[in-house]
C-alpha cells in the first residue's frame, strides 16, 4: 500500500483580517521563530453526495502546492488529534462540472473509508484555495516544536447548492513539541481575545449550512429498572463500533484485525439469537444468516492463520532427526497458497454489495431497533431469564456429548458444546452493567470452556490437514510420510488432554 502519514495534533483559531501575530517566541521552549514561508495551496475535497465522510469527521482531499502535495486522509482519534494518511498524486485528471478537478481517489485510501461510503461513489464536494504563511517554532536544540499557519481561504462549495465564502484562520500544529505547548499557545491567544474556531475544519466552514450533523452518540447505559432493550442496543452498538474500527485494518492486513472482526461478527450473531424475542421476528433470521456468511468468510482467513501457527510450532519443537522428507516446505507452501486465497476471498466479500447491505441493516438496527413488547419490560426480569435459557442449552449439549462414542461423533458433540459455551459467555457479558459480579463469574467460566474446547477443535482441524493435505499428498508424491503421522499423533494427544480438562472444569461449574 502506498500510504504513509502520522498523527496530526492541532488547534484552529478564528481571526479577522486585522489580527496581529502574537509573540510566538514567548511560548515555553521556543528559542526562535524562523522567517515566514508563503505557500499557495489548492485542495479538492471528496465525499459522497450525501456527505457521509463529513458526518463522521473524516476528511479526504487532494492538495497541490506547498511541501505536502498529495492525497490526504484524516481519520478522527480524539479531541484535537487525527490520524493522517498520505498517498501520492496520480497522473490522470477527471473532469467535474466542466472543470479539471483531480485524479480519481487512490484505491489505497478509498479502501480505508469503504466502511463509511460503502458502494457510493466519491465525488468532489468543495474546492479551497489557501494563501498560507507558515511560522516555524524552533526549540533550544534546533528542533521544530510546532508551526503556526496563517491562512487566507477562498472556498467554493460544489455540491449540494454551490456557494462561495472566504475567511482567515490560524492553525497551531505540534511537530516535535510537547502537548502542553498547545495549551500555552491557546492561553496566549485567548489573552489577546482570539479563541478556538467554532468550525470543525475548513471543509465544515466551506459547506456552511450543508455541513451534516454527526450521528447520535452511544446509547444510554442500561439500568436494572430500565428497558431490557437498552441492554441489547448497547451491546449491538459496541460490536458495530468494533466493525467500524477493524474494517480498514483488515483491508490493510493489520495483525489481529481479522480475529477482532470475526469475534465482533460472532458476538452480534450470538446476541441476536439470545435476545431475538426483543425484536421483530422478521429481522433477526436474515441478519443472523448474513452474519453467518460474513463469519464464514472471516473464518477461512483466520483458520489458516491459526493452523499454520499451530503446525509450525510442532515443527519447531521436533528434533531434526524426526523430520523426514520436505514436510516443512510442503506445509509452508500449501499454507501460503491457502492463506492468499482466503485473504483474497475476504477482500472480495468486504467490497461486495452483500456486505454493504449488511452494514446498512446493522446501522439501522442500532439506531431504530424494531422492539417488541418484551424489550420494554424491566431488564432485571428479562435479561437473567434469557441467560438462564442459554445455561440450559449448554447443559443439554453437554449431556448429548456424554452419550457419544470417542471419535468423529464426540468431536462434533464437543464442538456444539463449545458453541453453546460461547453463546452463554456473550449473553452473560451483556448483563455486566446490571449484575457485575454474577455476570463476570458466568462469563469467565464459559470463556474457560470455550478456550479448552477451542484447542480441542483446532486439533481436529490440524489432524485433518495433516492427513488429507499432508500425508496423502506426500504418499502420492512418493515422499516419506513418517513425520506427518508423528504430528498427527501429537495432535491426538493434545485433543485428549483438552477433553479431559473440559470434563474436569465442567464438574466445577458455578
Amino acid at each position: 500500500m502506498d500510504t504513509n502519514g502520522g498523527i496530526e495534533t492541532e488547534l484552529k483559531f478564528d481571526v479577522d483580517e486585522t489580527a496581529l501575530l502574537p509573540r510566538l517566541y514567548d511560548l515555553p521552549g521556543v528559542q526562535t521563530v524562523a522567517a515566514p514561508v508563503t505557500h499557495d495551496l489548492q485542495a479538492v475535497y471528496f465525499d459522497t453526495a450525501d456527505l457521509v465522510l463529513t458526518a463522521q469527521h473524516v476528511t479526504l482531499r487532494r492538495r497541490t502546492g506547498g511541501d505536502d502535495a498529495g492525497w490526504h486522509l484524516k481519520l478522527p482519534l480524539d479531541a484535537g488529534r487525527r490520524r493522517e494518511i498520505h498517498a501520492p498524486l496520480g497522473k490522470h485528471v477527471l473532469v467535474f462540472n466542466g472543470h479539471s478537478e483531480a485524479d480519481a481517489v487512490p484505491e489505497s485510501l478509498a479502501q480505508l473509508v469503504r466502511f463509511h461510503v460503502r458502494d457510493s461513489p466519491l465525488v468532489p464536494v468543495a474546492r479551497l484555495n489557501t494563501e498560507r504563511v507558515v511560522h516555524t517554532l524552533i526549540g533550544l536544540g534546533g528542533e521544530t516544536l510546532a508551526v503556526l499557519c496563517d491562512d487566507h481561504v477562498q472556498a467554493e462549495r460544489l455540491t449540494p447548492d454551490p456557494a462561495t465564502t472566504a475567511w482567515r484562520e490560524w492553525e497551531l500544529e505540534l511537530i516535535d513539541g510537547p502537548d502542553d505547548l498547545l495549551d500555552a499557545g491557546k492561553s496566549m491567544l485567548a489573552a489577546s481575545g482570539i479563541h478556538l474556531s467554532l468550525h470543525a475544519s475548513k471543509l465544515a466552514r466551506a459547506l456552511g449550512d450543508r455541513f451534516p450533523e454527526r450521528p447520535d452518540a452511544a446509547p444510554r447505559r442500561p439500568r436494572s429498572s430500565g428497558w431490557a432493550g437498552d441492554v441489547l442496543v448497547l451491546n449491538l452498538h459496541e460490536q458495530y463500533e468494533v466493525l467500524r474500527a477493524q474494517d480498514p485494518q483488515v483491508r490493510q492486513a493489520t495483525a489481529g484485525s481479522v480475529h477482532a472482526l470475526r469475534v465482533a461478527t460472532r458476538r452480534l450473531r450470538s446476541v441476536l439469537a439470545t435476545y431475538h424475542s426483543l425484536l421483530d421476528a422478521t429481522v433477526v433470521p436474515h441478519l443472523r444468516s448474513e452474519l453467518a456468511w460474513l463469519g464464514a468468510v472471516l473464518g477461512g482467513s483466520r483458520d489458516e492463520e491459526v493452523i499454520q501457527r499451530r503446525l509450525t510450532g510442532h515443527l519447531d519443537r521436533e528434533p531434526e532427526g524426526l523430520l523426514l522428507g520436505p514436510i516443512r516446505e510442503r506445509l509452508g507452501s500449501r499454507a501460503d497458497t491457502d492463506t492468499d486465497a482466503a485473504h483474497h476471498a475476504l477482500l472480495t466479500a468486504l467490497n461486495s454489495h452483500r456486505y454493504f447491505r449488511l452494514l446498512d441493516a446493522l446501522a439501522a438496527l442500532v439506531t431504530s431497533p424494531p422492539f417488541t413488547a418484551v424489550a420494554r419490560q424491566e431488564a432485571r426480569t428479562v435479561v437473567p431469564a434469557l441467560i438462564n435459557k442459554e445455561w440450559k442449552k449448554l447443559r443439554r449439549a453437554v449431556r448429548t456429548a456424554t452419550k457419544t462414542v470417542p471419535g468423529a461423533e464426540r468431536d462434533l458433540a464437543l464442538h456444539e458444546v463449545r458453541k453453546r459455551a460461547k453463546r452463554l459467555r456473550y449473553a452473560a457479558e451483556t448483563a455486566h452493567p446490571l449484575s457485575r459480579k454474577r455476570a463476570a463469574t458466568v462469563s469467565a467460566f464459559a470463556q474457560k470452556l470455550q478456550t479448552i474446547l477451542g484447542n480441542q477443535h483446532d486439533s481436529v482441524i490440524a489432524r485433518e490437514r495433516l492427513l488429507k493435505r499432508g500425508a496423502v499428498d506426500a504418499y502420492l508424491r512418493g515422499e516419506n510420510t513418517f513425520s506427518y503421522g508423528r504430528l498427527h499423533a501429537l495432535e491426538q494427544q493434545k485433543a485428549a488432554v483438552a477433553e479431559s480438562k473440559f470434563w474436569q472444569e465442567w464438574k466445577n461449574r458455578p
